[in-house]
């Protein structure tokens, strides 16, 4: 565990909202780490989204009073904006940590690097431009079986905005990142992601338990998260 207190600044997935994250910063708050969660959905639900995500992350975090180290932690889809959103603050930062998150692809798309029959589908269920909530892309629903507690799937369901198809076309920050980074994973989906950062000489910490953990069962999560800063700083 990571000794130093350090000020965990937590990014939700652009298809998701705070509430994924939520029950983590309480998590690391409560084990000693200062938390800041921002709610950057009013940011993503119209084109250009990168341009405007940043913008938002970067005016936010201007107002937040950060103390001791600081790093950012990125869930799933937030992963690859990682370096960017780094590069946006006007705080130095000590470090990122990818939690069940893509790696950055710098310059490149989400329809770049995602299987075509993926972006097909998603195309097919679009309506008018937008995309339908995280959880509808899939069948069955993955709420329905990751998220047992009624009223925190509720909130997650809620809270997932329609993104605009055109995101996933949008050419990422072309930033790159040459501080300290770790990887957490948590489901099967992001092995290759997870090998990729072993790769580069990450520390790596591997949880048998399911992409929106976080939210469900934070303790391990912070644990893991933990541990993996104290292999960084």
């Amino acid at each position: 565990m990571s000794a130093t207190p350090v000020t965990a600044v937590l990014v939700h997935s652009p298809f998701l909202g705070p509430a994924s994250l939520r029950p983590l910063a309480d998590e690391l708050a409560a084990m000693g780490h200062p938390a800041v969660l921002l709610d950057l959905r009013p940011s993503v639900v119209a084109p250009p989204v990168h341009q405007v995500l940043l913008g938002a992350f970067a005016d936010a975090m201007s107002e937040e009073l950060l103390e001791g180290p600081v790093v950012l932690i990125g869930h799933s889809g937030a992963g690859p904006l990682l370096p960017a959103f780094a590069d946006s603050l006007e705080e130095a930062v000590t470090g990122l940590v990818y939690v069940d998150a893509g790696l950055p692809t710098p310059g490149r798309s989400w329809r770049d690097t995602a299987p075509s029959s993926l972006y097909s589908e998603l195309r097919a269920l679009s309506r008018e431009g937008q995309l339908p909530r995280w959880h509808r892309w899939f069948d069955p629903n993955p709420l329905e079986t990751l998220v047992t507690d009624e009223t925190l799937r509720a909130e997650i369901a809620d809270e997932a905005p329609e993104v605009p198809i055109a995101f996933l076309k949008e050419e990422r920050p072309d930033v790159t990142w040459e501080g300290p980074a770790g990887y957490v994973q948590l489901s099967a989906a992001y092995e290759t992601d997870a090998r990729n950062a072993e790769e580069l000489g990450w520390p790596v910490r591997r949880l048998d338990t399911h992409h929106l953990a976080p939210a469900t069962t934070p303790a391990p999560v912070a644990q893991a998260v933990l541990e993996v800063l104290a292999a960084l700083l």
